[in-house]
């Protein structure tokens, strides 16, 4: 990064701005994933996963973030947060760095991922190597598979240029010659549906090899011909446009948000167009005449060798059959059946009468994912739906999935007759439809659902059983830090709480009934919530570390998270290191604070994870020098949406066993990490933490090797 002046946004003589621009740090991540595609150390096939990954990542960059700043270029006085960037400098400076990381993609794919998969007999052909069995095949395939399912468009002024869709394939083909009606059309679109595969992976009985695979785009290269007989095909290049795929909902003035979202997801597909990518050997004017149609400037134009949806490679791995060149497989450890004093061990259910709720009265149960499996907590939903003394269950759902065992459970519950509430938000990024679709099947087996508040996503993750024993109310409550999602529980890495605490119980159904009734929560026992007390109650403590560091007490702060981005809590932070507290922050993607200022942050340290599990605990520790360390576990970030935007929960880690276990296996191992850890310099820049003069030690393995034993 280079230097800038910050005479506006720094009060300290750091030739470094303040704060990190937010967009900024979000590419730096991405930066980091697409250096696991290049590390040798990780299996050859996992390697271009993470290639996959740093593609879908831009993708959500380009739809989501760029498409932001470019929302508010026009506005006056607009700026970024917390850097204070006006957004045509930001834009310029993101432009930049995406147009550096793309080129680093497909470096990584042509130069490093190509020559050592064919090394390992997994080869994709070009066309001009096909030899003419291939040659044969590939035509065949043409015919019989693709040709029927292409619909070439001819430009004309009956056939404009076509409605392209965000991310879909596209080929723009130059042409000579007269068509059927004696005209010179000089330009056609074939879009790619799809359906149809990017890659196609060749039989025995038209190749030698194992694995040999062809791009769809080099077959349609090869035949494209075929689609527009008696005139000449005089170039064919594919490109990619990518949207703004931002929602557009007044909620103040909708009067049902599910019926609106409805009618803003059938046009997301065609928002304003924010990227072109194009094919690197496409003539000048064709690439301007691609620009003019979609109102884009140079700038937003990405010119590759090589597919322009990296991502459609994550087929791949599967279809090889290479288990040698992938992780040696992981299955989540089951939970032991009896309760045992260490706080590693928990149970399996091996028997029908075996009781979750009796379990869970004796103390509390953590789950750590994706090392423990998720299946206790669709238990305790089950067991729930079909026992007698449950009164009432009462679950926030973000993401679920389809086909969920989380939804089975709680129409079954509402089924047998229990008061079964569900607040679903419809809002999830991505998942708006499915959440559609989850909230209408509750809604017909008789679950009350619910959308959250106008204006705040419900983000929080909570389930609340209300069950009667003896004659008495009790609360069973589930709380965690990631989403009731069966398959991203197999790679995020979250913790969830199983407790019988009435503190934690009573608090969850006081959130339960603001969201419901919209009344006002007051005096949260334990519980902290956003956006009323979470902000205030980490601004507390943070405070209460400086105080006690400048008292001579001691003082320390360790926090993991997904982002921080919220700038109170970093000018918080800020002071806190000044005062000489020392603060050891585990952030895995945006990081706006900038650690190692002399006088500013040099006591503050930020490590990033990449590793084979996505790194998606919140945990924040607070020595409090009064003997009694305090350690919460939440479903919210440091960032400025999570702690002011939308319903979040935080919840303590009471149980004296469960705390140690958070704390060692949550935090105290990652700081110890030398082998996925990359350290965030005063610059902006990341560099990998090498283990020098130490044995190499990864946070993931260590975690991988003690469940699987």
């Amino acid at each position: 990064m280079s230097t800038i002046d910050v005479s506006q946004n720094d009060s300290t003589c750091s030739e470094y701005p303040r704060y990190i621009n937010r967009e900024q740090s979000l590419l730096e991540f991405n930066r980091r994933v697409l250096a696991q595609a290049k590390n040798s150390d990780i299996p050859l096939l996992e390697r271009v996963k993470y290639l996959c990954i740093s593609s879908s990542n831009m993708d959500e960059f380009f739809e989501v973030r760029l498409a932001s700043l470019l929302e508010i270029i026009n506005q006056p006085g607009a700026r970024t947060r917390p850097d204070d960037m006006a957004p045509q400098d930001a834009i310029e400076m993101l432009s930049k760095t995406a147009h550096e990381i793309v080129q680093m993609q497909y470096n990584t794919l042509n130069h490093i991922l190509i020559p050592e998969l064919q090394k390992q007999g997994i080869r994709f052909l070009r066309r001009t190597h096909w030899n003419d069995t291939q040659r044969a095949w590939i035509k065949n395939y043409f015919i019989e598979s693709l040709h029927p399912v292409l619909s070439a468009v001819g430009l004309d002024p009956s056939h404009p240029f076509p409605r392209v869709l965000n991310k879909s394939l596209n080929f723009i083909v130059s042409l000579e010659g007269e068509d059927a009606f004696g005209r010179s059309n000089g330009l056609a679109i074939v879009p790619v549906p799809r359906s149809l595969p990017r890659i196609i992976k060749l039989p025995p009985e038209a190749t030698e090899g194992d694995n040999d695979f062809v791009f769809l785009s080099s077959i349609l290269h090869s035949h494209v011909s075929l689609m527009f007989p008696g005139m000449t095909v005089t170039g064919c290049y594919q490109f990619r446009v990518t949207r703004n795929t931002n929602l557009f909902i007044d909620e103040e003035e909708v009067d049902d948000i599910m019926s609106a979202l409805r009618g803003e997801l059938s046009s997301r597909g065609y928002g304003g167009a924010i990227r072109l990518e194009v094919a690197d050997n496409c003539p000048p004017h064709m690439v301007d005449y691609l620009l003019d149609r979609f109102n884009l400037s140079e700038s937003a134009l990405y010119q590759v060798h090589g597919p322009v949806n990296l991502h459609r490679l994550s087929a791949v791995p599967d279809m090889a059959k290479r288990p040698d060149l992938q992780f040696e497989p992981f299955s989540p450890k089951l939970l032991s059946k009896k309760p045992v004093k260490k706080s590693f061990k928990l149970f399996t259910r091996q028997k029908k009468n075996d009781s979750l709720f009796a379990r869970i009265a004796t103390q509390d149960v953590l789950l750590h994912h994706p090392y423990e499996a998720f299946s206790p907590v669709i238990e305790f939903l089950r067991e729930a739906a079909s026992d007698a003394n449950v009164l009432a269950i009462r679950m926030t759902l973000y993401r679920t999935g389809e086909d969920s065992e989380i939804i089975k459970a709680l129409m079954k519950a509402a089924q047998n007759g229990k008061e079964v509430t569900a607040v679903v938000e419809l809002r999830a990024r991505f998942d708006e439809d499915n959440n559609i679709i989850q909230a209408t099947r509750l809604q017909d087996a008789g679950v009350h659902v619910v959308y959250g508040v106008v204006g705040y996503k419900t983000h929080a993750k909570m389930i609340l059983v209300v069950r009667r024993e003896n004659d008495r109310i009790k609360y069973y409550t589930h709380m965690g830090t990631g989403n009731y999602h069966h398959i991203t529980t197999r790679f995020y890495s979250d913790f969830g709480l199983l407790t019988a605490s009435q503190a934690i119980g009573r608090d969850a159904a006081k959130v339960f009934q603001q969201l419901t009734s919209l009344g006002e929560t007051k005096d949260l026992e334990v519980l902290l919530q956003s956006p009323f007390t979470l902000m205030s109650g980490m601004l507390e403590r943070i405070a209460r570390e400086a105080d006690n560091a400048r008292q001579g007490k001691p003082a320390r702060i360790i926090a993991k998270m997904n982002g921080l981005e919220e700038q109170q809590i970093i000018d918080a932070l800020y002071e806190a290191s000044q005062a000489g507290v020392r603060i050891d922050l585990i952030v895995r993607g945006i990081c706006s604070l900038r650690p190692g200022v002399p006088g500013l942050s040099e006591n503050i340290t930020v490590t990033s994870i990449i590793g084979r599990f996505l790194e998606h605990h919140r945990i924040y520790y607070f020595e409090n020098s009064s003997g009694k360390p305090e350690l919460f576990c939440s479903s919210a970030d440091w960032m400025r949406r999570n702690l002011q935007s939308r319903v979040e929960t935080c919840f303590p880690i009471l149980d004296p066993n469960v705390f140690q276990q958070v704390y060692t296996e949550g935090l105290a191992i990652y700081l110890q990490d030398n082998v996925g850890a990359w350290k965030l310099q005063n610059d902006g820049s990341y560099q990998l933490a090498t283990p020098v003069g130490r044995p190499a030690y990864s946070a993931q393995d260590y975690l991988v090797e003690k469940y699987r034993q």
